[in-house]
C-alpha cells in the first residue's frame, strides 16, 4: 500500500465519519401509526401519508 492508497482511505474514514456525526443529531422519525406532519393515520409501519408530508417534515425537522 502506497502513500496514495493511504490518503485515499483516510479522507474515505474522514467522509464516513464527517456524514455520521451529522446525522445523529436529527430528529428520528419513528413510525406511530399517524402521518409524522398532518397526524393522519397511515399503515403500520408508514411514516408519512405521501411524499408531500415526507418532504415537509424534512424541512421543518432536517
Amino acid at each position: 500500500m502506497d502513500d496514495a492508497d493511504l490518503a485515499g482511505r483516510f479522507d474515505e474514514l474522514n467522509l464516513k465519519t464527517s456524514l455520521y456525526a451529522s446525522r445523529k443529531d436529527e430528529p428520528q422519525a419513528v413510525a406511530t401509526g399517524t402521518c409524522l406532519f398532518c397526524e393522519e393515520p397511515v399503515a403500520d409501519g408508514r411514516r408519512w401519508c405521501d411524499a408531500g408530508c415526507r418532504n415537509d417534515w424534512e424541512k421543518e425537522n432536517g
